[in-house]
């Protein structure tokens, strides 16, 4: 396995911890570093963008309420 040495300030900067795993990208002809764990968030929610909606979950009770009744339906079967 190969290694990458990144200077402690930029890995301060990006959220990368000493033995993690970072994701080189470019972008507009830019070269950018960022944390692989935190790019991983950013794709699953913007995969789930527009579900709250979608399934009419409006507040925190709606999402409770969600999770009791697949709860539900999980025991019964």
């Amino acid at each position: 396995m190969l290694g990458t040495t990144i200077p402690i300030e930029i890995r301060k900067k990006s959220g990368i911890k000493e033995g993690s795993k970072a994701l080189f990208g470019e972008e507009a002809g830019r070269i950018y570093l960022t944390n692989s764990s935190m790019e991983a968030l950013r794709e699953a929610q913007a995969a789930f963008a527009g579900e709250a909606e979608r399934l009419g979950l409006k507040t925190d009770e709606d999402v409770v309420a969600l999770v009791k009744e697949l709860r539900k339906e999980r025991t019964v079967k």
